[in-house]
């Protein structure tokens, strides 16, 4: 891993720096670049627009580890909502929750609660409930909570990191749940026993993996999603599903609301369904932070346009 990398994923962590720079109209207009605003509203606009360009959309409020239960409580009452107004609207739109945010640190149990609740509220909008993966110590109570909640309804997807060294395993044994995965690959700060610290070996498994997903795919089983904007590795993605006969409606792609939106709209006009992931919220720092650790060159994007 590059050392700019390791000193923007340690200032993820950092709440004093994020408490600065929040603050810093400078540091909020590059953050627009990623998110069309803090409010629900602006996220929801953005989807209505995206739907009129024949792209869908996935909401995501930003925000992790809340530290009491009346905030874990609004989390849930807050994306109850957003699913409200995704019906209301008719828009394409599906939601991807954090179980930290929703209170895994605070009450595991309720927080099953409201992952249920939300996934009963998707299956009646007839959509699809994503719960995201976080750092690598929380890998094994969302993937038993994804079973748990996999077991009530179909309707539920689940995120896995390519950078994870144990993520091979961990697809196989939910290959028989013939289950929605939404594949990264993976941007929080983790050891080299933990994850593999060089791109091409990341990019490598990522690659395995996805073809693993195809063949399910090309077989009726499961739902695979390739949330990447490696242009490079899109195209392999897309010759391996023509190999295997997967059909483009079998598996999607998503991506970045702000990124690469022009490649976005291209693969939808040559048959793909794309989703561009929209966030929105003014918990952005430690996200943000973590987008430009995904690319350092992002920041002097960043700087230039400050400029």
């Amino acid at each position: 891993m590059s050392l700019a990398r390791r000193l923007l994923l340690r200032a993820s962590r950092s709440p004093w720096l994020a408490a600065q720079l929040r603050r810093r109209a400078f540091f909020r207009r590059a953050v627009r670049r990623f998110l069309p605003g803090e409010d629900l509203g602006a996220a929801l606009d953005a989807a209505a627009e995206f739907a009129r360009a024949g792209l869908g959309s996935v909401l995501t409020q930003l925000g992790e580890q809340v530290g009491n239960r009346a905030e874990a409580v609004a989390v849930r009452d807050h994306y109850l909502g957003v699913l409200a107004a995704v019906r209301q609207r008719r828009l394409p739109s599906e939601v991807s929750v954090k179980l930290t945010h929703l209170g895994l640190e605070v009450d595991r149990g309720a927080c099953e609660q409201a992952l249920s609740a939300l996934a009963a509220r998707a299956a009646d909008c007839g959509s699809l409930l994503w719960i995201d993966m976080e750092e690598s110590r929380y890998v094994d109570v969302t993937l038993e909570l994804f079973r748990r909640t996999r077991a009530e309804r179909n309707n539920v997807g689940v995120c896995l990191q390519a950078y994870l060294r144990r993520t091979p395993d961990d697809l196989v044994g939910l290959l028989p749940l013939g289950p929605a995965i939404r594949l990264v690959k993976g941007a929080y700060n983790e050891p080299p026993s933990i994850a593999f610290p060089r791109k091409r070996d990341v990019d490598g498994c990522y690659a395995m993996l996805a073809d693993r997903l195809l063949q399910e795919a090309t077989r009726g089983r499961g739902r695979p999603v390739f949330g990447t904007h490696d242009v490079r590795l899109i195209k392999g993605i897309r010759e391996q599903a023509r190999r295997h006969g997967t059909p483009a409606s079998a598996y999607e792609i998503h991506m970045l609301y702000g990124i690469k939106a022009a490649v976005q709209r291209a693969l939808a006009a040559e048959g793909c369904t794309v989703r561009v992931l929209i966030s929105y919220g003014s918990a952005w720092f430690a996200w943000y932070m973590r987008r430009l650790a995904e690319r350092p060159a992002n920041v002097w994007f960043v700087v230039r346009n400050l400029v």
